[in-house]
């Protein structure tokens, strides 16, 4: 075998790995994100400005944690490590919830939890793309959609297992109790599901561009880089915009009649077409660019919303859950993918994660709150509307904005 066959075999053993892991790290988040909120509501018994404040911890934190784990696996050149340290860590703060009794220790657990968790998904984003750099455009979607997958797979069988358990030991809902009594049961089994994803990423075969390590000061030259200064901008409005409402999204299914395998329902189909799109993201790319996959997700997020909070019982309410899929696409994959452009290769890590801090974060800090706020003082359907709206409003601006992506230059 030659060294060139050996580099090739290798990285497309890091990619087969790295989809493994997807599909186990975003499966974690299937057992967790969509019913957080409904714990705290029901089972937990919060105010909506507690649920607000709870959810926001999160983002909050990582405006600490997400730079500061950036930079190190960019300046230490072992980002394969740091992911598995921030498995190990994620592991033990998703397990601890469980014994989370009232809105302070619920609280303090679940920072706990977000100095880890919070940049283990742009961590994982940095080392996908290295590992799949040379393995042609479709090689990044192709292993991201594994967690797409991942996450479908855990919503279908967590309600399902979790009813088989309730019936199990007898465990009843009663009037003006939780729906799910035994809804706790999704920390520990979150915790289990990352582990293994932490033993995944320790285990990755080495990498020459996992090793490339940034010298000190290069981190600044991002913040003088125009495109990617203005990506952050871009990255704040959205999920400003499109998060609080995401994250309270059980809430307003319960608020409208619906039940905990109505969200698994939904879910499913928020995921119908996520699952094609991140797939093919690299054709997507090729024809529309990064900034046209954005500006499709802003707009599929804000009509969405819109159909949520202005016709919250009209029958377009469940098929434009598919929307989420586009969102999805177009944020979550668009701004990373337009990140990957203008990012030294050096600095991977730290451009991610703070497109990270400052969209997912700083925004989703800020969108929480509001959100909260707004189901306390107007109801389930207000989050929907203003969100919306504004989604609809960045999106017509975004293409005058945010240039052609170019790299910037480091010292």
């Amino acid at each position: 075998m030659t060294p060139a066959e050996a580099q090739g075999r290798a990285q497309l053993g890091g990619a087969v790995a790295m989809s493994v892991f997807w599909f186990v790290g975003l499966g974690s988040l299937g057992l967790f994100f969509p019913y957080f909120t409904l714990y705290l509501r029901e089972n937990a018994g919060l105010a909506g400005w507690q649920i607000g404040v709870i959810m926001a911890t999160a983002p909050l934190v990582a405006l600490l944690a997400q730079p500061f784990w950036g930079a190190l696996a960019d300046r230490s050149g072992s980002r394969a490590r740091v992911l598995g340290l921030l498995c190990l860590g994620a592991a033990l703060g998703y397990a601890s919830l469980a014994i989370g009794t009232g809105f302070a220790s619920l609280l303090a657990l679940t920072a706990m939890l977000s100095f880890f968790s919070t940049p283990m998904i742009p961590t994982a984003v940095s080392v996908t793309f290295a590992i799949t750099n040379h393995l042609g455009p479709h090689a990044f979607g192709l292993c991201r959609v594994w967690g797409t997958l991942g996450f479908g797979v855990a919503v279908i069988v967590f309600p399902f297992a979790l009813d088989l358990l309730e019936a199990g030991a007898d465990v009843v809902a009663h009037a003006g109790g939780p729906s799910e009594p035994l809804l706790r049961l999704m920390f520990p089994a979150t915790g289990a599901v990352v582990l293994v994803a932490a033993v995944i990423a320790l285990a990755l075969p080495r990498a020459d561009a996992l090793a490339v390590r940034a010298e000190r000061g290069d981190w600044k030259s991002l913040l003088a880089h125009a495109p990617y200064v203005r990506l952050l901008v871009v990255g704040l409005l959205g999920y400003l915009l499109l998060q609080g409402p995401m994250a309270l999204f059980p809430v307003f299914v319960r608020a409208h009649g619906g039940s905990l395998d109505t969200v698994s329902q939904l879910w499913l189909l928020m995921l119908a077409l996520e699952v094609p799109l991140i797939a093919l993201s690299g054709a997507s790319l090729r024809r529309i660019g990064a900034r046209g996959l954005l500006a499709i997700g802003l707009v599929a997020g804000g009509v969405r919303w819109i159909v949520c909070g202005f016709f919250p019982e009209s029958a377009w309410v469940v098929p434009v859950q598919a929307l989420h899929g586009v969102t999805v696409a177009g944020l979550v994959i668009g701004g990373p993918l337009y990140v990957e452009a203008v990012v030294p290769e050096a600095l991977r890590s730290t451009g991610q994660n703070v497109l990270a801090m400052v969209g997912v974060s700083l925004g989703g800090l800020l969108s929480n709150l509001g959100a909260g706020i707004l189901l306390d003082l107007a109801g389930p359907d207000a989050p929907y509307q203003v969100g919306g709206i504004g989604a609809l409003l960045v999106a017509a601006w975004l293409w005058w904005f945010l240039p052609k992506p170019s790299r910037a230059a480091t010292s």
